[in-house]
């Protein structure tokens, strides 16, 4: 059964990629040039798909809905409007509740993009289409040679098609848009994906939090200011500019080097001045792979101009589930 609808996906990629890509091309202009939004709808089986194709849609920067075609007919056909984009699922193109819709959008000048079962791409001369992709302006082709049902009934491999071809027509609108990794972020502030998206900006210690002192420091107000803060780091600051840094590793070996005279020396003068840094408005991720690359736990944040933002540490990203 599950080779039936990989055949079915099969067949749909070659469409696409054949005698439905300017139909496709077209599909996605149509959503791209859309100032309001795509609007989905679909009964039943077709109806959950909708739903799915609505939300990848609304994910990846192109506002969309669910519309029920039976809530519609009873009031709720009053949430699509002028410059909205209308995306019709059904596997007859003959479902009545979704036609009875077709003249108040025709109506509202609002175009219609259908996903139906007609084999338009195999009949393009002679073919009869269904009421629905007649009256689209735009007709995609979802049909399957046959259903994974052993009974040929069920909607299986009819569905998994129509999904494929939202995700599909999803996916080359939000290229067409330039949406991006950063776009995505700010889409998904909860959850996982939210998470391994956060900024470093929203994980960083600064403010009080933040150890620093400056390059006349003596080592045991170093080493106070260090435990104070608990991050095994402090940071070298001029004012507001980062100078360098010392982590507890560096006093270890001050101290194997020097003895008890270490504690005779200064900030500057125990301080590592290149060290690793990030900018707030990177990724979590991005923390991570450096932290990982370079073997430390600590990232110093800090602006274009070198000043000092804060101290992302590598406890702070365990939250993110990356860790």
């Amino acid at each position: 059964m599950v080779r039936i609808e990989a055949e079915a996906l099969r067949a749909l990629a070659d469409r696409i990629a054949g005698p439905m890509a300017q139909a496709f091309e077209h599909a996605v202009n149509l959503m791209d040039a859309c100032r309001g939004r795509v609007v989905v709808t679909g009964m039943g089986k077709s109806g959950i798909i909708a739903r799915k194709i609505a939300a990848t849609l609304s994910s990846i920067g192109t506002p969309a809905l669910f519309m029920h075609p039976v809530d519609a007919v009873h009031g709720d056909l009053g949430m699509v409007v002028r410059g909205d984009v209308v995306l019709a699922l059904s596997a007859s193109g003959e479902t009545e509740e979704i036609l009875r819709l077709l003249a108040t959008i025709k109506r509202l000048q609002v175009p219609v993009i259908s996903m139906t079962g007609d084999p338009i791409c195999a009949h393009q001369s002679n073919g009869k289409l269904s009421t629905l992709a007649e009256a689209a302006e735009v007709a995609l082709d979802c049909s399957v040679d046959r259903e994974a049902c052993s009974l040929g009934l069920a909607p299986t491999a009819s569905t998994t098609t129509m999904l494929a071809l939202g995700d599909a027509l999803a996916v080359a609108l939000s290229e067409k848009r330039g949406f991006k990794e950063e776009d995505f972020a700010n889409l998904h502030p909860g959850g996982k994906l939210g998470k391994k998206l956060a900024r470093v900006e929203a994980l960083m210690h600064n403010g009080d939090a933040l150890p620093r002192v400056s390059a006349e420091t003596r080592m045991p107000d170093v080493i106070y200011e260090m435990s104070r803060k608990k991050l095994g780091i402090t940071t070298v600051v001029e004012g507001e500019k980062l100078l360098g840094v010392i982590s507890d590793g560096d006093l270890r070996r001050l101290l194997e080097k020097r003895g008890k005279d270490a504690l005779d020396l200064t900030a500057g003068e125990c301080m590592t001045r290149d060290p690793k840094t990030i900018s707030p408005h990177e990724f979590a991720a991005t923390a991570l792979a450096i932290m990982e690359e370079k073997k430390i736990t600590s990232l110093i944040v800090v602006d274009e101009d070198w000043k000092l933002r804060g101290v992302v540490h590598l406890h702070d990203l365990w939250g993110t589930e990356m860790v």
